[in-house]
């Protein structure tokens, strides 16, 4: 497109300037030179705009741009040819090479300016920019040079043609308008790009690392749960036969192994998280039973929880995981709510799709913090570990569903989980 451009450009300047008078005053030797530009000048303008044309607005009703451009492609071709045999004959069959680059090219001119003035108007009136910008310029250019050539035939060619290099000036115009509005498109469109990529690198990157994780949550959960199991067993025994000084350090050591024991459990809910068991779960039923593990931890925090659930809402999966991921995000808000905080949860349905929302007013979260939720070991909590967000994507993904996140820091966060509505025929 910017080579046929440049090449429409290129030709229009020889043809003013190998037309001007100047050239004949001053430097009448090269009159054969300045005969030679200006024909070849015209044996490249047209299938230059044509191809530009089509650049611009396509090949036209019935492929009508892309069959003119071959037959003017093969026509230029054999106007060189014409041209090149004239010269090395030494203008003996001028008249016939006249007739072929003058006569036949005037008229093939004509008509192809009109059938494109035609198809640029057409697209006009479609509310294109580039073609109003294109047609409007096109069509003084295509009226006065179609004008001028009109007249030339009908004074036989005494008519000295001149106005035409007003046309050209403004037809130049508009096509560098038209290419400027392609330009500035085409660095949004890049833009766009460069973000889709960073994107998909992100969540690429994402993948290989929950990929990583699962090899190794699988492989390793199960070789350290049975010592662990083992070790709580022996101190639990060890609890029973010691003094009040000794229950204490064993309690600790005890409540480190269910906390290492809770995590090994993250581990393998995340490597594995399909579902043994998948059931139709009303969403109103599973809700109830998550409010009322909750809200004794709200309270205790100082919180209220809401809820808004419709009771005609239903999704499949397996209600345990659904209630391990959806208490986690819950538990995350609790954790962030300053003194008499607020949790609102609700859904609703849009046609085959379930949209389950979690608000709260707490602390919230920067942008960077929001990128990073769902690594493993991110969390702005002290003994946190991640593991539980981290899981708590895999079990939504494995619903067939999408987890996000919108957050403002010292404003609160709200979780957005988008899931398929359960099939009443299942």
């Amino acid at each position: 497109m910017w080579l046929s451009l440049a090449a429409i450009i290129l030709s229009l300047g020889i043809l003013v300037v190998t037309y001007s008078p100047f050239l004949f005053t001053f430097y009448p030797t090269y009159y054969k030179l300045y005969s030679v530009l200006l024909d070849l000048s015209l044996f490249i303008l047209l299938p230059a705009l044509l191809y530009f044309f089509e650049c611009v607005f396509g090949s036209g009703y019935k492929g009508i741009i892309t069959k003119m451009k071959k037959i003017q492609y093969a026509y230029s071709f054999i106007c060189v040819m014409a041209m090149i045999f004239n010269i090395l004959t030494n203008e003996r069959y001028f008249a016939v090479y006249y007739f072929i680059s003058v006569k036949t090219l005037g008229i093939l001119l004509i008509l192809q300016l009109l059938i494109l003035m035609v198809v640029a108007v057409t697209y006009a009136f479609r509310k294109n920019k580039d073609a109003i910008l294109f047609a409007s310029g096109f069509s003084i250019f295509a009226l006065i040079s179609g004008g001028e050539l009109t007249w030339f035939y009908i004074q036989a060619g005494s008519y000295s043609v001149t106005l035409w290099k007003w046309g050209v000036m403004i037809f130049v115009i508009s096509l560098i308008s038209v290419m400027a509005r392609r330009f500035a498109q085409n660095h949004q469109q890049m833009v766009l790009y460069s973000s889709r990529l960073e994107l998909f690198n992100n969540e690429l990157q994402r993948s290989e690392k929950m990929d990583i994780i699962s090899e190794l949550a699988a492989s390793v959960a199960h070789e350290v749960r049975n010592p662990l199991q083992v070790t709580r067993g022996f101190l639990q025994l060890l609890q029973m036969n010691t003094d009040d000084k000794g229950r204490e350090h064993l309690k600790i050591a005890l409540e480190e192994l269910d906390r290492a024991s809770a995590i090994i459990t993250d581990f393998l809910t995340f490597a594995k998280p399909e579902f043994d068991k998948v059931n139709t779960l009303n969403l109103a039923q599973e809700f109830q039973h998550i409010e009322g593990i909750m809200r004794p931890l709200a309270t205790l925090a100082g919180g209220t929880i809401t809820m808004n659930i419709p009771e005609n809402i239903d999704i499949r999966g397996n209600s345990s995981k659904f209630k391990q991921a959806l208490i986690n995000i819950v538990k995350n808000s609790i954790e962030a709510l300053p003194e008499e905080g607020k949790i609102h949860i609700w859904a609703e349905q849009n046609d085959k799709e379930i949209e389950i929302h979690i608000q709260d007013n707490g602390s919230g979260m920067t942008e960077e913090e929001l990128k990073r939720l769902g690594e493993p070991y991110f969390s702005n909590k002290t003994k946190g570990t991640g593991l539980g967000l981290m899981v708590t994507f895999r079990i939504i993904e494995a619903l067939g569903g999408v987890l996000e996140f919108k957050s403002k820091k010292n404003v609160g966060t709200e979780a957005v989980i988008h899931l398929p509505a359960a099939d009443p025929q299942v």
